[in-house]
């Protein structure tokens, strides 16, 4: 009789970056003895079910967000959406019922899914973002979304409690959460002593339009570059395509196995500014040079954080010329010290009913 508890893990289909973070937490619960149960949409449940062709894997409601072609109005094209979001956060809340009881689901762990919780069961939420900022109305989308955080029965953040953290005022309230429990930076990721094959490592990632414009830019700009280029475009596809051109070599996508050589090949890393990537950085002790998604808040303060201390040059996406590159060298890079997950303490949750 199998008596594995099942625990649905649903990521944000909003960028590759809440499932890529998932997969350390669906290695684990496999690892501890549950029956991890994959949910999202698109292309997050896409790479999930190429990552773990041996789980179920479940469709859930999409959010179906635009970005802005333009940083002046990406503010006013995603306030235009809420009302979209929020259809869609209520069809979540149906299919969580139904699946719940069609699966005999035991916990659930949602990475910034707000409508996949239950007041039956244990119910997990993941978010970097407890400050959510969106400019003069941030106290407002924090507020909201504090709200809606407040539903789960712990908030796991992906950083450091006291130490330097990663998510700097985005994971760190002035009046804590008190369901909030930080477990440390997450990533799929390990570091290893590989030969470097890559002078730099491009790897693009967020939604459209911004992924296919930046990916168009950077084709141009970087034949200049002298040095050998690897070059992920993040488009998860049936089958992986590559193509070389001059110095440049074209991945559509790559699987964690592959994409952990990549990294671990690369000199350096250009790429968003997006957390879970700089999570990866971070791990792999890596330098990298960030063009934020224009009009991300998220992405535009990690990006001035890290040039600020140091850490890794930024620039606007508008400006980037490929001699920008010259600038990681005058910066550190990244040196966080490894964290291994207490994932039995965290899992306990899942035992308490």
């Amino acid at each position: 009789m199998n008596t594995k508890k099942k625990i649905l893990i649903a990521p944000l289909n909003w960028g590759l970056g809440h499932a890529t973070r998932c997969i350390p937490i669906i290695k684990a619960l496999e690892q501890h003895n549950y029956t991890p149960i994959i949910a999202s949409d698109g292309d997050s449940l896409s790479f999930l079910q190429k990552e773990f062709p041996h789980l179920t894997a479940l469709d859930l409601p999409s959010y179906n967000v635009v970005y802005s072609e333009s940083r002046r109005t990406f503010k006013w094209k995603m306030a235009a959406q809420i009302p979209k979001i929020i259809k869609a956060i209520q069809k979540e809340k149906i299919a969580i019922q139904k699946i719940i009881e069609d699966y005999q689901i035991d916990g659930i762990i949602s990475d910034n899914r707000l409508g996949i919780y239950s007041k039956n069961i244990p119910s997990v939420f993941i978010t970097h973002q407890l400050n959510v900022l969106s400019g003069t109305t941030s106290w407002i989308t924090t507020k909201v979304h504090s709200r809606y955080i407040a539903k789960f029965n712990q908030c796991w953040i992906p950083d450091f409690e006291n130490f330097q953290t990663l998510s700097g005022i985005l994971g760190h309230l002035k009046k804590p959460l008190k369901n909030c429990l930080y477990i440390g930076p997450l990533s799929r990721f390990e570091k290893k002593s590989l030969p470097i094959r890559y002078d730099l490592m491009v790897i693009l990632s967020g939604p459209e339009p911004q992924r296919t414009l930046l990916e168009e830019k950077l084709s141009v700009e970087l034949k200049k570059y002298k040095g050998q280029i690897i070059f992920i475009k993040g488009i998860v596809e049936v089958s992986q395509k590559t193509k070389k051109e001059d110095n440049i070599t074209f991945y559509n996508f790559m699987n964690s196995e592959a994409l952990e050589i990549a990294f671990n090949e690369s000199n350096a890393v250009l790429c968003r500014s997006g957390y879970t990537t700089i999570m990866d950085l971070a791990k792999l002790n890596k330098k990298a040079f960030f063009i934020p998604t224009p009009g991300q808040y998220e992405q535009e303060y990690l990006a001035k954080k890290y040039k600020m201390e140091g850490v890794a040059p930024r620039c606007k996406q508008e400006n980037f010329k490929y001699t920008d590159l010259n600038k990681i060298q005058l910066y550190r890079g990244f040196d966080i010290p490894a964290v291994d997950q207490n994932w039995e303490q965290l899992f306990s949750l899942f035992q308490s009913k």
